[in-house]
C-alpha cells in the first residue's frame, strides 16, 4: 500500500519532466507471497494506470543489488549511471521533486 500511495506523485513527475529526459522504471519486489503472481502484478499495473515499464523482482535480485530495505524506495540515476539521490518511504515529495530538477 505504501508504494501505491507514491504513484500519483511519480506519475505526475513523469508527465511534467519526461520531455526533459526523466525516465521512470518501476521495480515490483513482493513483500507477500500473493504479490508474486505475475497476473496480479499486471492487473495492478493496469488498475493504477502505470505507463512506465515495471520489472518483477520475485527473487529480490534488484532489491539485493541496490541494498534496498524499504517499500517504497526511490532512486534517481543520472545519465552516467550514478545514483544522485535516494529516498526511503513516503512523503517529502517537494524535496524529491527538487532533486529531479537538479538531476535534469
Amino acid at each position: 500500500m505504501n508504494c501505491v500511495n507514491t504513484l500519483p506523485h511519480i506519475k505526475s513527475w513523469y508527465q511534467r519532466y519526461k520531455d526533459q529526459g526523466l525516465i521512470v522504471v518501476g521495480v515490483h519486489t513482493p513483500e507477500y507471497a500473493f504479490e508474486r503472481e505475475t497476473g496480479k502484478v499486471q492487473s495492478a499495473i493496469q488498475r493504477h494506470g502505470i505507463d512506465s515499464p515495471v520489472a518483477q523482482d520475485n527473487r529480490y535480485a534488484t532489491w539485493t543489488a541496490w541494498a534496498n530495505r524499504y517499500w517504497p524506495a526511490v532512486y534517481w540515476v543520472d545519465r552516467d549511471g550514478h545514483v544522485v539521490f535516494s529516498h526511503a518511504g513516503e512523503g517529502d515529495y517537494e524535496h524529491i521533486e527538487q532533486k529531479i530538477r537538479e538531476a535534469l
